[in-house]
C-alpha cells in the first residue's frame, strides 16, 4: 500500500465526502475516486458505502482506517526524530498515561524540559493500559505511565515513590458516605461504576474476598471525569483512585477510601532497546533525575 494512498483514504474518513477529501489533499475528485477504487480492488475488499450525501466505511474500512492513522502517526514521529537538529535539541516526546495525579511528576519535568529547550513539544495520550501498551508497542510513545498491576515484561521501567489510593467516589448524601472507609460488605446490593480495566483484570477480587464481577456493576469507564457525572445523578458508586475528582471544591461529592488499604504502584516504562531521539533520551534523563531528588527528600 503507498503511503499517499492511505492519507487520502484517512481524508475521506475524515471528511466523509469525496470532494471535500479531495479539496483537503490538492488533488482532483477523479483522482482520489481512481486511486481509492484500485485500493479496494488491490485488498479485494469494499472499503467505503458510498451514499447520496456521507460516505461511511464497512468493517474492513474502519479497520483500515484504524491501521493507517498509526502507520501514518509513526512516519511523521520518525521523520521528525530524523529531521532533528543534531546541535539543538528540539523535536517531539509523546507520553501514555493512565489517570493519576502523580502524573504531576511527569508534568513537572516536562515544565523543565521546555524551559531549558523550548523547541521540544509534548503529546499526551490518556487511556487505560490496554490502549496505552498497544501504542508503546507500535512505536507511537514513547514512554508510558502505567497504573496497577501492568505486564512489564517487555519494557524497561522504573517505580514511583508514591502509590495511588482506591476508594469510592459517593454523593454526600449517600449512606456510606458517613463511613471513614469502605469494608467489603459495604458494597453488596450498591450500583458501581467500575474502571474496564480493572474489571477485565478481575483486580479487587483478593480485597473483596470473591469475584469481584459478580457485584451489582451498573457501568464501566476508562476515564474518571465523565462518570463522576454519572455520581452526581445517582447511578451509584465509582470506584477509583484518589486525587482525579477535586471532592474539596465540590458540593456534593465526597472520597472514601477502601479499607483494608488498596493501593496502585505507579510506573514509568519504555520499550527494551528503545532508539531515543536526543529530546526524548535527554527527557528520561530529567525524569531519572526528579526521582532520585524526590526519594532524597
Amino acid at each position: 500500500m503507498d503511503l499517499r494512498v492511505l492519507q487520502y483514504f484517512l481524508a475521506i474518513a475524515r471528511e466523509g465526502n469525496i470532494t471535500k477529501a479531495a479539496e483537503s489533499m490538492h488533488v482532483t475528485q477523479p483522482t482520489l475516486s481512481r486511486q481509492i477504487k484500485e485500493l479496494e480492488t488491490d485488498l479485494g475488499k469494499q472499503l467505503l458505502i458510498r451514499g447520496s450525501r456521507r460516505i461511511t466505511l464497512t468493517d474492513e474500512g474502519m479497520l483500515l482506517r484504524k491501521r493507517a492513522e498509526a502507520i501514518v502517526s509513526l512516519l511523521e514521529k520518525t521523520e521528525g526524530e530524523i529531521s532533528a537538529s543534531d546541535e539543538v535539541i528540539s523535536g517531539d516526546i509523546f507520553i501514555g498515561c493512565g489517570e493519576t495525579e502523580k502524573m504531576r511528576f511527569i508534568v513537572r519535568a516536562a515544565k523543565l524540559m521546555r524551559d531549558d529547550y523550548p523547541d521540544v513539544n509534548f503529546h499526551l495520550f490518556s487511556g487505560n493500559e490496554g490502549d496505552i501498551a498497544e501504542r508503546l508497542d507500535k512505536g507511537l510513545l514513547d514512554f508510558a505511565l502505567f497504573i496497577g498491576m501492568a505486564n512489564l515484561e517487555k519494557y524497561d521501567h522504573f517505580k514511583l515513590p508514591d502509590d495511588d489510593l482506591w476508594g469510592l467516589l459517593l454523593r454526600k448524601d449517600d449512606p456510606l458516605a458517613a463511613r471513614e472507609s469502605i469494608a467489603p460488605r459495604d458494597l453488596e446490593g450498591i450500583p458501581l461504576l467500575c474502571p474496564r480495566q480493572v474489571l477485565l483484570n478481575n483486580d479487587m477480587s483478593g480485597w473483596l474476598g470473591r469475584d469481584f464481577r459478580k457485584l451489582n456493576i451498573a457501568a464501566t469507564y476508562n476515564l474518571v471525569y465523565n462518570v463522576s457525572l454519572m455520581v452526581e445523578e445517582g447511578m451509584g458508586a465509582a470506584l477509583c483512585i484518589d486525587g482525579l475528582i477535586n471532592v474539596f471544591g465540590h458540593g456534593g461529592l465526597c472520597f472514601r477510601p477502601l479499607e483494608p488499604k488498596v493501593t496502585a504502584g505507579l510506573v514509568i516504562a519504555w520499550k527494551k532497546y528503545q532508539v531515543f531521539s536526543r529530546a526524548a533520551e535527554t527527557f528520561l534523563t530529567r525524569l531519572q533525575s526528579g526521582l532520585a531528588i524526590d526519594e532524597d527528600q
